[in-house]
């Protein structure tokens, strides 16, 4: 495994011509908000603060791109389904990451974030469904594991297979950015994406 040796903030982009042009690879996170995409890309990158968590879901109304050992970026898109944000703000962050997941030639490899201690969400299926019709690699990442007894994780993950109804193939890594549950399996899926 090749480790996370540097990892820096580059910058928050909302329409194509602001994202980098370096022509790096890109795996993009997508997920619910408050699902833990900042805390993973803090334990991904070994950095307590890289990614702002915050205790107010719909913090991230970017797209925040992060260079991990000056070979590829990380980007964070706005979380879907947040409930107290306008119908207004809601379609223009669809957009936005519509046009990102569509468009970006870099985009190599797509993460898609889901709570392990619940069944995934409407959201959660819909965007799913997306990754898939444009046959777009992917993996799952079921987030907060810390939060249930490992006893569960089987039964757990056998849910959100099911719900989202994964392909055999594609890979689903339990984690937990506070006991480093699946680091090393995720710190593999990412590497071996833009490898």
């Amino acid at each position: 495994m090749r480790r996370i040796t540097s990892a820096q903030y580059i910058l928050s982009a909302v329409k194509p011509s602001q994202y980098p042009d370096d022509q790096l690879p890109e795996l993009a996170l997508v997920g619910r908000s408050n699902v833990g995409k900042s805390a993973f890309i803090n334990a991904l990158a070994g950095r307590k603060s890289l990614a702002r968590t915050s205790a107010q879901p719909g913090k991230t109304r970017t797209l925040n791109f992060y260079r991990l050992n000056d070979s590829f970026y990380l980007v964070d898109l706005p979380g879907y389904g947040f409930a107290k944000v306008s119908q207004a703000a809601k379609r223009q962050w669809a957009v936005m990451i519509e046009t990102y997941l569509q468009n970006r030639q870099q985009l190599c490899f797509i993460i898609q974030l889901v709570d392990i201690r619940h069944e995934p969400t409407a959201d959660d299926v819909q965007m799913y469904r997306w990754l898939r019709e444009y046959d777009a690699p992917r993996a799952v990442i079921a987030t907060k594991a810390d939060k249930i007894s490992r006893g569960r994780y089987l039964q757990q993950v056998k849910v959100i297979r099911n719900k989202l109804g994964m392909e055999e193939g594609v890979p689903l890594v339990v984690f937990s950015a506070v006991n480093g549950t699946g680091l090393e399996e995720a710190t593999n899926l990412d590497l071996q994406a833009v490898e």
